[in-house]
């Protein structure tokens, strides 16, 4: 049986090679030296696949309208997981490109149940985070899906024609009117800014991690379907791998043990990475002896993602690991020194946006 893909699941993916084979993902290697500015999050295949992303660099390269959008869900508290989407963005921002992020305040409320009232809440915290990481406030676009025009509602009835109810189950299994819902909308978001209305990009990129693929394939079906009658082009996406929570399978909000959140207090932080899952030996002698496994191991993952952003430091702690040099007690209070120079850093930053959040964004009313 084949890999399912489900954006509103809670899994870790443990092959991602899988990806190129079974869903057509390509892999991120022959697109990585086109990139106009190296970032650590390609170089270490942290982004590690792409449809299209070729053809959309080719559009930046060549002066056309080109624009990045992609979106989070305020159902819970931001973690670290999030961080990584927001630092894509600041990544693209710094290239000059146009960054629009949708708030999916529709899909937390119908899929995940979530009461407006907290969405709201959890939204704030996201978008001041956002900022917060680098994102310019006043060159963001910040949207709820609720929020929209006409236009943008009028794309999700539309869309709804040209699909089979066959073919998205095909691509996201069982389904129920929300989630029927939530697709569409999301068609919405990724397609609208090619429409003049909303700037009309001739090359749209989309960066997700991998669970969230159903909506790229949609949401290119539909273009292909529009092509002609709505102008729509095949939108590009880029996939990252997921962070791992600390217990080894996807930070969620849904595990609070497991991921690391920008609100937690630095008692909190060390304790969770104090007791993290480790590539460690049984004991500190066969570690010394055999060496560790960091491939295994969410501690090095930290590094990996978020606190070394040198690969030669990197490689000296890996080697360091593969030798038996260094034991995880000391690699993992290395860690919580450097993770709480992190989060401090953003909650300080974070502090001087929430007042000034809803000076650039609009949020709905009910």
């Amino acid at each position: 049986m084949g890999l399912k893909l489900d954006p509103w699941g809670h899994f870790a993916i443990e092959s991602y090679e899988k990806l190129f084979k079974q869903f057509g993902i390509e892999p991120i290697d022959n697109v990585v030296d086109k990139l106009p500015k190296k970032h650590h999050y390609f170089t270490r295949k942290i982004v590690f696949g792409h449809r299209d992303f070729d053809k959309w660099l080719n559009g930046l390269h060549n002066g056309e309208r080109v624009a990045v959008l992609t979106g989070f869900m305020p159902s819970g508290h931001v973690h670290l997981g999030h961080v990584m989407v927001f630092e894509e963005l600041r990544y693209y921002q710094e290239l000059g490109v146009s960054i629009n992020v949708v708030v999916a305040d529709a899909e937390a409320y119908a899929v995940r149940k979530i009461p407006r009232k907290k969405v709201f809440e959890y939204a704030r915290e996201y978008i001041t985070y956002a900022y917060a990481v680098g994102l310019d406030p006043g060159r963001t676009r910040i949207y709820f899906q609720t929020n929209s025009d006409t236009t943008y509602y009028r794309l999700i009835q539309l869309f709804s024609r040209k699909i089979s109810m066959a073919e998205m189950e095909a691509i996201y299994g069982e389904l129920e009117p929300a989630k029927i819902m939530a697709a569409f909308t999301q068609a919405a978001d990724i397609l609208h800014l090619q429409l003049p209305e909303y700037g009309g990009y001739k090359w749209v990129l989309v960066p997700v991690g991998a669970d969230q693929d159903p909506h790229i394939r949609l949401s290119r079906d539909i273009a292909d379907r529009y092509g002609r009658e709505l102008g729509l082009n095949r939108p590009a996406s880029t996939y990252h791998k997921f962070i791992r929570g600390l217990d080894g399978n996807k930070m969620s909000s849904s595990k609070p043990d497991y991921a690391i959140f920008l609100d937690d207090d630095a008692s909190t932080i060390r304790y969770k990475v104090l007791n993290a899952l480790t590539g460690g030996r049984a004991t500190a002698e066969e570690q010394r002896r055999l060496g560790g496994e960091p491939w295994k191991c969410t501690v090095y993952e930290l590094y990996l993602y978020h606190l070394f952003k040198g690969d030669k430091e990197l490689l000296k702690l890996y080697e360091d690991c593969t030798s038996g040099r260094i034991l995880c007690g000391e690699d993992k209070k290395r860690a919580v020194k450097l993770l709480l120079e992190v989060i401090d850093g953003l909650k300080a930053r974070a502090r001087e946006y929430s007042s000034v959040v809803e000076d650039y964004v609009a949020f709905p009313k009910f």
